[in-house]
Formats: C-alpha cells, sequence, structure tokens
C-alpha cells in the first residue's frame, strides 16, 4: 500500500498530511513551528508526528511533495538576498518601467553594450570586458546575478554568453530572463529575473533541508515541489527556477480546498502567519492570472493562480492609528514574532522587559518591541548595519540596543535583509488573551497588549481599557480586513465590474452600507453569492464573523489547518513552453528557439520545425520535473493581415503544454 507525504513550509507553522493513495484518504496530519534557522527542524517535526499519528513506516511513503509560502512571504515583505542585475542593451529609461526600479532599491545594476533586434540579429556586440570587471568587483557583496538582454526571447546568445562568464568568474548563481518566460517586454523579464535570483538562496536551504530530514528518515522517493499554478515540480528544476514557487502554498491550498470540499464554484481564502490569500475556483478549477503573478506589488511573468495576496495574518503587525480622533488599529503588511511564540522559548527576558516597560512612567519608543537574529548572508552590509548586526547576538529587547535614531533605520535595513526579524503585538497575541488560542505564553500576550492599550490616539485618548478590550479591537479588525479581501477578490472576478476598481468597489459607501444591511428609503444588502472556503489553522478563530458579516456560507473543513499539505500530492506534473514564428517578407520564416534563430522559406515547414522542437522541449522538461504517461496539447495562434486581397502571415505563436502524474515508488 503506498502513502503520499505532502509538506507545506509557511512563515508560522510546517505542516504535514498523509493520504492514502488508495482509499484518497488522509490518515495523519500535524504542524509544526517553522524553524527559520534551520528549517529541517520544523519539516521533522510536523513529518515525524503525521508519521505517529497515521501509524505507518517511513518506507511506506511513496511520493513526497512539498509546498512553500517562504517565496510570496520573501516578496511581500520585501527581503532577499543582495544581487545584482546585468542589463544588456537596454536604456536606463528602459529599466524605469513595470516597478524595475523600486524592486531593485539598493541593490547594483550593471548595464552593459549588446543586445538583439525584433528579428533576433544582434544590435551590438557583447560588451565582455566590461561585463567581467563590473562582476570580479561585486562577487564578494552578492548571493546572485540576474541577466537580461534586449530581445532574449527572440535571441539568448548575449544572455547565455553572460551567464557563462560570470559563473566562471565569481561562481555565483545565475538567471537568465530567457529561461523564465518566452514572452517580450524587457523590463518585466528583468524584474522576473531579479526576483528569481534574490529568491535562490532561500528556497535552495528549503529544498536542502527537506532532503536532508528525508535522508535521516531512509525515505529515498521522489522530492516534488508545487508551483505557484498548481502544478509539480521537480525538486532539482525548482533549484533553478525558484521563481516558480511564488504562491506555491496559495496554489497548493487551492487544490486542497477542491480535494477536501468537493466544491466546484467557491472563493478560497487562505489566513497564514503573514498574508492572506483568495482565489476562485471557477469549475473546479483554479483560475490562471493572463497577466503573471502579482506579488508584494510587482507583476511578474510567472504562470499563476489568479490569487489576491495580502499582507494579513494571524502574525500581523499591529499599528496604532494616531490619526484623526476616531483611532484604532490597522494590521500588516509586515510579519512580526508574535510575543506569545518569542516568550515560549524565551519566558523570563520577555516576561521581565514587558513588565519594565509598564512600570516605566515615561513612553518609550521601542518599549514592547523584541529583536531576533536569523541566518542569512551578511556579505555587503554598510558599516553601520554590519556593527548592529554583531550585537545582536540573541533575541533581547529593541529598546536599550539601539544608540542613535540612525541605527534605527540600520535596524529596519536588516529586517528587510531578513537577517533579524522584530517581535512585537500581533492578532495571535490577542486571540491568546481571549482564550482562542492556548499554544504559546499567553502571560507575554496580555503584557504585550496591555502595553500597547497605553498608546494614545489622534483625540488624546487611550487606545483601549486594558488588554481585553483592546485584543476585541485587533481581531474585529482582522475581520474587516479579511472582508475586504474577499470583496475585491469577488468584485475581480465579477465580469459585470470588469472595467472598475475593485479595490474602490469593495470599500465604496453603498458597498459598505450593504453588508449592516441598510434598510431606508433606498434598501441595500451587499452578500458573497458564492460560498468561501476558509482554510489556515487560524481561520477557524476568524472566518466565522467573516461569513457572518458577507451573509455567505462559510466551508470550513476537516483539515483545513493542512490544506496545502495535501494540496501538495494531489496534483499534476504540467509544463508549458511557447516559441514564436516571425516573417520579414514572404519566403522568410524565423523560428525562434533557446538555441538561436533558424530561417525558413515556407510557412508550414516552419510551424511544424517549431511544433516539433517545442513538444521536444515540453516533454523533456516534463519528464526532468519527474512526469510519466504524458499527455501533449498544443495550441497555434496566427496572425495574418489582409493586404491588397490577400493575407499576409505577421506572426504566429505555438504553445506545448505537457502533462502527467508524477512517478511512483511504488514499494
Amino acid at each position: 500500500m503506498a502513502y503520499l507525504l505532502g509538506v507545506d513550509t509557511g512563515g508560522t507553522y510546517t505542516d504535514a498530511a498523509i493520504i492514502d493513495e488508495a482509499a484518497q484518504s488522509v490518515v495523519g496530519a500535524a504542524k509544526s513551528l517553522t524553524t527559520r534557522h534551520d528549517l529541517a527542524i520544523g519539516i521533522g517535526g510536523a513529518v515525524d508526528a503525521a508519521l505517529d499519528g497515521a501509524g505507518i513506516k517511513a518506507d511506506q511513503i511513496a511520493l513526497v511533495s512539498l509546498s512553500t509560502t517562504l517565496a510570496t512571504n520573501a516578496l511581500v515583505e520585501g527581503q532577499g538576498g543582495r544581487v545584482a542585475l546585468v542589463s544588456i542593451g537596454f536604456a536606463e529609461k528602459d529599466l524605469d518601467r513595470g516597478g524595475l526600479t523600486e524592486a531593485l532599491g539598493r541593490d547594483p545594476l550593471v548595464s552593459i553594450a549588446g543586445g538583439h533586434g525584433h528579428d533576433g540579429r544582434e544590435a551590438a556586440p557583447l560588451d565582455e570586458a566590461a561585463l567581467l570587471a563590473a562582476v570580479s568587483a561585486l562577487k564578494g557583496e552578492v548571493e546572485a546575478f540576474a541577466v537580461v538582454s534586449r530581445f532574449a526571447t527572440r535571441n539568448p546568445a548575449h544572455e547565455k554568453r553572460a551567464r557563462d562568464l560570470i559563473g566562471q568568474e565569481t561562481g555565483r548563481p545565475v538567471t537568465c530572463s530567457y529561461q523564465l518566460s518566452a514572452k517580450l517586454n524587457g523590463p518585466k523579464r528583468a524584474l522576473t529575473a531579479l526576483l528569481n535570483a534574490r529568491l535562490v538562496g532561500s528556497i535552495a536551504r528549503l529544498v536542502a533541508a527537506c532532503e536532508r530530514h528525508l535522508a535521516k528518515l531512509g525515505i529515498a522517493v521522489p522530492l516534488m515541489v508545487v508551483r505557484g499554478d498548481g502544478a509539480l515540480i521537480s525538486a532539482a528544476m525548482v533549484k533553478e527556477r525558484p521563481i516558480e514557487t511564488i504562491l506555491s502554498g496559495p496554489a497548493a491550498s487551492l487544490v486542497g480546498a477542491r480535494w477536501l470540499t468537493g466544491e466546484r464554484d467557491a472563493l478560497v481564502s487562505d489566513i497564514g502567519g503573514t498574508t492572506t490569500d483568495v482565489a476562485l475556483l471557477r469549475d473546479g478549477l483554479p483560475e490562471i492570472d493572463p497577466e503573471g503573478a502579482l506579488v508584494g506589488g510587482f507583476r511578474t511573468m510567472v504562470e499563476a493562480v489568479a490569487m489576491r495576496t495580502t499582507g494579513l495574518g494571524g502574525d500581523s503587525e499591529v499599528h496604532v492609528l494616531s490619526d484623526g480622533l476616531q483611532g484604532g488599529v490597522r494590521l500588516g503588511p509586515r510579519r512580526l514574532m508574535p510575543l506569545s511564540l518569542l516568550a515560549h522559548d524565551h519566558p523570563d527576558m520577555v516576561i521581565e522587559a514587558l513588565e519594565k516597560a509598564l512600570n516605566s512612567e515615561v513612553a518609550l519608543d521601542y518599549a514592547g518591541r523584541f529583536v531576533v537574529p536569523m541566518t542569512g548572508d551578511a556579505s555587503g552590509l554598510p558599516p553601520r548595519d554590519a556593527g548592529l548586526l554583531e550585537r545582536i547576538t540573541e533575541p533581547m529587547p529593541v529598546q536599550g540596543l539601539l544608540k542613535s535614531r540612525l541605527e534605527g533605520a540600520a535596524l529596519d535595513r536588516l529586517v528587510a535583509r531578513g537577517l533579524v526579524m522584530l517581535s512585537g503585538v500581533t492578532p495571535s497575541d490577542a486571540s491568546h488573551v481571549l482564550g482562542n488560542l492556548t499554544d504559546w505564553n499567553t502571560d507575554a500576550a496580555r503584557l504585550g497588549l496591555q502595553l500597547m492599550a497605553r498608546k494614545r490616539g489622534g483625540s488624546g485618548n487611550r487606545l483601549a481599557d486594558g488588554a481585553d478590550a483592546l485584543a476585541r479591537i485587533i481581531v474585529d479588525q482582522l475581520t474587516e480586513q479579511t472582508v475586504d479581501c474577499l470583496l475585491e477578490a469577488a468584485f475581480a472576478e465579477d465580469q459585470d465590474f470588469a472595467d472598475h476598481s475593485p479595490a474602490t468597489l469593495a470599500r465604496h459607501t453603498l458597498t459598505r452600507s450593504g453588508l449592516t444591511p441598510h434598510r431606508g428609503i433606498v434598501e441595500l444588502t451587499t452578500r458573497i453569492g458564492v460560498p468561501v472556503i476558509g482554510l489556515g489553522a487560524s481561520a477557524p478563530n476568524y472566518y466565522r464573523a467573516v461569513g457572518e458579516r458577507l451573509d455567505c456560507r462559510m466551508i470550513l473543513p476537516e483539515h483545513a489547518g493542512v490544506a496545502n499539505a495535501i494540496g501538495a500530492v494531489v496534483g499534476q506534473i504540467r509544463q508549458v513552453v511557447s516559441g514564436v514564428v516571425t516573417s520579414a517578407g514572404e519566403g522568410r520564416y524565423t523560428v525562434h528557439l533557446p538555441e538561436g534563430p533558424t530561417l525558413f522559406g515556407n510557412r508550414d515547414a516552419a510551424l511544424d520545425a517549431l511544433q516539433a522542437a517545442l513538444s521536444d522541449q515540453a516533454s523533456d522538461r516534463a519528464r526532468r520535473a519527474g512526469a510519466e504517461d504524458l499527455t501533449l496539447t498544443e495550441a497555434r495562434d496566427i496572425r495574418e493581415v489582409e493586404i491588397e486581397g490577400r493575407s499576409m502571415f505577421v506572426e504566429a505563436e505555438i504553445t506545448v503544454t505537457a502533462t502527467g502524474r508524477p512517478r511512483i515508488a511504488h514499494g
């Protein structure tokens, strides 16, 4: 009898679920805290507990699949390794498009001559000397490189050559834009390659951690990883293309939601520690975003589920609103380590610091905040940042650590690099105060909320009358922001509102009045017209109130807390490749392939050659991804214009999709 093991590593918890392949039922499930300093510990805790719960031995596992929100969380929180972008043949103004300048931030940009034209012919020679000089100076400062060349999808020769030179000179990983997308739009490809390079280290560490624990247990079976579109890919391939794990966890949750509930049409809302992810199941399948995954404000070229990801979770930072007379709180988008969780491991230090702050008559800037050191590459840090990091050797109060306001800015930069993490009040702490959660240290949660409740809003009044009152305010705010997320997703997917901003509609006065509902001269009712499936370990704590607010059928399935892990092992492998044929005139048809452009004298011959090449490429990639029993489908989009009564070929795009089930190691 074969069993399938699914693992999901999130910002707070790592989940594991074991499925009986024959009975198609969950036989074991468990959760363990994600241990960022060594991910293998959290993975091991969840996997071992799931095996014990299922009552099976490790050698009965026939397939392991992994999903994760680490890539999504890193982009939402603005974290990731320091990387360099190598731009070949682009003008500086080109790189201002698509949010690339913002995404690059303080990371270095290397601009050199080279690139190709629309037809795939070289526009200028690659300046190899300038490239080598630039990357040689950077090799000790960055974790990885991203390379984008003008019209690389029509001829990737310069990206390939740059990749080889950079690899030889630095030994660092290199991401080429042509490998991630066959579409035009250089700046968007550059953005996707940049984010991919930034994620290489963290995803490699995750895969290695999972492989270490599987080896320790003696589980020698294929390891798969869920992509952002819900399909599976081999662990070896994902190390090269970590960007494809953007929305991996949310995509797995959609697949898991369908498997758990049998619902064909529903909104799925998955609340984790860092984000809330909302997407639509239509006819039993996840909706795919035709424009590419949008995460953390960046529009990538990664094919992924049409997911709206918001920095709202159980561990979201609680901000006190000081503007206006009303006051109140706002949650996210940054994730903090809950005070109750930090105190679970360091009770004396946390409790002592919170009590000291409560006994102080002076309101201190960082009271109730702690800093926790994390692992990561600290290369390229400015002296002030590096000096501050050296002093953070263990979890400690922020108050007393910082010696100046400049060090406050340095601390923010260390948080952005993922080298340290802040701890403070979160909704998880509020749930501990209200008795909805009991996993960690409730005393620390209560002290933290009591301290925050003393803060004053714009009216001069205290935020709340004690910890319990503030806890209810925080949980109510999470409900309201979740309602906003679901309404935005609903308006975005309703074609009758396609010409309007979903965010504006979700917060419109009429929409909000209808939630009450409003009964006056005009009667207004607002409700979600499809079921909502609530997923995530904390969904039962928060989502019943959300369902009441939206007047919808709220489904909270059994095993909702490990839906991602379940979805990780019930999906299929799917590889999609595409290519184009262009024409400079009758009798001149150019097929653009990764090996370079090839000229044909006949249109049909060019199309057939492209289809054959893409079929081989898709099949090869699917097999490398771990698939068997392949099925190939192809689609042709031929664009022609009529000139003086004659049909003239302009361009054709062919897409080939290879699908199959992952190879399962039957005893």
